[in-house]
């Protein structure tokens, strides 16, 4: 759901899938029982929009959320579209989710189409939790850089667009100084 705030950027490979998910919730001003509640928010055009959270959401967004995590991709309208083009590329499961991604696809495509086109791309070769399997708490006791390496994902993730979270470079002081 995009927001505005400061990109979180790349999660560290060490952390458990747990730790991480915690990590870009918080940061992101997100809680777990967002998963089960009646309604969902989305910012649009300067208002916050409130739709139902139905039971096929509701199933998928704990999910949705972790592959944030996995690849880096943020929650602004840019990093939901290269989201959608991965899950997408990567693989979807139910009608639900290939009509969400593709609306995210499309988002994607108008606001930052290079980057979406660069997501799809990079999806190449992966797989999403929605087709892999794994039970979802076995997954979150793994180590990030693990459940990385079983979809398909590079041990760094997937985010190659700059990042506010990136700190600025710096000139060294020349020597005549």
């Amino acid at each position: 759901m995009p927001t505005a705030h400061r990109p979180l950027g790349p999660i560290p490979g060490h952390l458990s899938v747990r730790a991480a998910r915690d990590l870009y919730l918080a940061h992101n001003g997100f809680t777990m029982t967002e998963y089960s509640a009646p309604t969902f928010s989305f910012p649009l055009l300067g208002r916050t929009l409130s739709f139902p959270n139905p039971p096929a959401r509701q199933r998928v967004i704990s999910r949705h959320d972790i592959h944030h995590v996995l690849v880096g991709y943020d929650t602004d309208y840019a990093g939901e579209g290269e989201i959608s083009a991965w899950e997408l590329r990567c693989g979807c499961n139910t009608f639900f989710l290939y009509f969400i991604n593709l609306l995210g696809l499309l988002l994607g495509l108008s606001v930052a189409p290079r980057r979406t086109w660069r997501a799809w791309r990079s999806a190449r070769g992966g797989t999403t939790l929605y087709r892999d399997g794994i039970d979802y708490d076995a997954a979150l006791d793994m180590r990030l850089v693990d459940l990385r390496r079983r979809l398909g994902i590079p041990d760094d993730g997937l985010v190659t667009a700059p990042t506010l979270a990136a700190p600025a470079p710096h000139s060294a002081p020349s020597p005549s100084s």
